[in-house]
């Protein structure tokens, strides 16, 4: 048995990308999962395949700006699987832009996804995993987090807040709850340059064609922090093409 067998893992930004990728790695796995996304139909795909496949899954319709229905995810783990044992946060949005352009509505998503949307998770799980006395936090940040990059500042800006987060909930959590930070570097998903400015959308999507790493090598690190016996928590992980400077 791994470490991931039968644990409840819930995920957001789940129906393509990092989350979809982290889904059917988990699922493979032996884990028993509940799915959020925003799109309903790319959603019921991810968890027709993996329960067709033989693994366990349900999905909810999550956007993660909403309080609400980051307590219908959780809420929906413990009635159909009586406990959440993880809560990978993965949702996110890459529309960057350079300062000049004023797309302020592309600032205030990524700060509504990346920020709020993590701090509504913590909400959400957070009561749940005390009254169990054990759960774990998996927090999907960048290496934009690490290395700013025009013109990304402020996307760089919401994924060094959840860096910050991360640390200052792990040293709140006590003894009994794990919490991970797992850093992708470039990446092959198709969020990359999606709702970004043409000249940066282009720039975004040649690197990706150039460097970027499978989706799957980031669930692979999310499955090892998730594996570990209890009593061990994996702090933080960066993963990065070994390309990418």
């Amino acid at each position: 048995m791994s470490g991931i067998q039968g644990k409840v893992v819930a995920i957001t930004g789940a129906s393509s990308g990092i989350g979809e990728a982290t889904a059917t790695h988990l699922a493979e796995q032996g884990a028993h999962l509940v799915l959020g996304a925003r799109r309903e139909d790319r959603l019921n795909a991810v968890v027709d395949r993996i329960t067709a496949a033989g693994g366990s899954a349900a999905g909810t319709v999550v956007d993660v700006t909403r309080r609400a229905d980051l307590g219908r995810l959780t809420d929906t783990a413990l009635a159909r699987f009586g406990r959440l044992d993880v809560l990978v946060s993965n949702a996110g949005t890459m529309a960057i832009s350079p300062f000049d352009e004023l797309r302020q509505d592309d600032w205030d998503a990524m700060v509504a996804t990346h920020v709020t949307g993590l701090l509504n998770g913590i909400g959400a799980a957070l009561p749940v995993f005390r009254r169990q006395r054990s759960g774990q936090f998996v927090n999907v940040a960048s290496t934009a987090a690490y290395v700013v990059k025009s013109p990304q500042a402020v996307y760089a800006a919401t994924k060094t807040a959840v860096k910050v987060l991360t640390e200052g909930l792990r040293q709140e959590s006590g003894p009994h709850l794990r919490v991970t930070l797992v850093s992708p570097g470039f990446t092959d998903t198709e969020g990359v340059g999606k709702g970004a400015s043409p000249e940066a959308a282009r720039a975004l999507a040649r690197q990706r064609d150039d460097i970027a790493m499978p989706p799957s090598a980031v669930a692979s690190a999310i499955g090892y922090a998730i594996g570990q016996p209890d009593g061990v928590d994996i702090s933080e992980i960066v993963v990065r093409p070994t390309v990418q400077a």
